[in-house]
């Protein structure tokens, strides 16, 4: 989606292939997770790629799934947690390495939105961190890249200009309001493109353990409202795209909060 100031918008859901998105009447009854993605993009014009996080990416799987997507539709690439949660030292180069042979298929189709480098909680601002995040944009240099801090020592704004600085995308998140986690930002501090992710506000089941308790929130209107007037005035006007992504994906709540947000985000384009 477009809006009058170019600004182009690319909203989606952290991950696709959810059986419970059948119950929530997302798929269709008996839809098979191999063809999840096809109804997927029926709606949709970009999404995250969780397996990416889990497991380092191959490039034939990735060609194959850029041919099953219409040429205007965009991945969001997670940097694998080898980079970022299971860092070894003198071995994350070579991750970085397999990383990016593994999705040039995505950079060849033109089909890469971000990398996005998502940063555990425990990941504090150090010199440790600090050198150590420096290394790793150093070594991803020449991708799009993104951000997301899960700690507030990094909510600082020596970090945001040096961010700022490398062309870097500072991704604004939505999460509860808890003692230690990353405030709700509008920060924007790549002129090409901000990124923001809804992790829901489940503050009781954050820190359960449990993805299932920890990401089960539904959006209520005005909180969705509040988010559409921000992007419209404080992200839009600063930036040439866009990435929203919902990770609410329990009960099939991120698809359908998505697509409110859209409308919100289309509400008077045309006045």
């Amino acid at each position: 989606m477009t809006k009058n100031n170019a600004c182009k918008l690319f909203v989606g859901t952290s991950g696709y292939s959810y059986g419970e998105w059948i119950d929530s009447g997302f798929y269709p009854d008996g839809t098979h997770s191999s063809n999840m993605l096809n109804f997927y993009t029926q709606v949709f014009i970009t999404t995250e790629l969780n397996y990416t996080w889990y497991q380092m990416p191959k490039a034939p799987a990735i060609e194959r799934m850029c041919t099953k997507v219409p040429e205007n539709f965009k991945f969001a690439a997670k940097l694998t947690r080898t980079m970022t949660h299971e860092i070894k030292k003198g071995v994350w180069q070579k991750e970085v390495m397999l990383y990016r042979q593994g999705i040039e298929p995505l950079i060849q189709s033109k089909k890469l939105l971000c990398i996005l480098i998502q940063l555990p909680p425990w990941f504090k601002r150090s010199i440790k961190y600090r050198h150590y995040l420096a290394a790793l944009l150093d070594e991803l240099a020449g991708l799009p890249l993104a951000v997301e801090f899960r700690h507030d020592s990094w909510a600082e704004d020596k970090v945001f200009s040096e961010l700022e600085r490398r062309k870097v995308t500072l991704v604004s998140v939505d999460e509860p309001d808890l003692p230690g986690l990353f405030p709700r930002l509008d920060v924007v501090t790549n002129p090409n493109f901000f990124y923001i992710r809804f992790h829901g506000r489940n503050a009781g089941g954050w820190r359960s353990g449990n993805m299932q308790k920890q990401f089960d929130y539904d959006y209520a209107d005005r909180e969705l409202k509040g988010w559409a007037a921000t992007i419209k005035t404080a992200m839009m006007p600063e930036a040439v795209a866009g990435g929203i992504f919902f990770n609410n994906h329990v009960r099939g709540q991120a698809p359908k909060n998505a697509l409110r947000l859209i409308t919100l985000l289309l509400k008077g384009k045309h006045r």
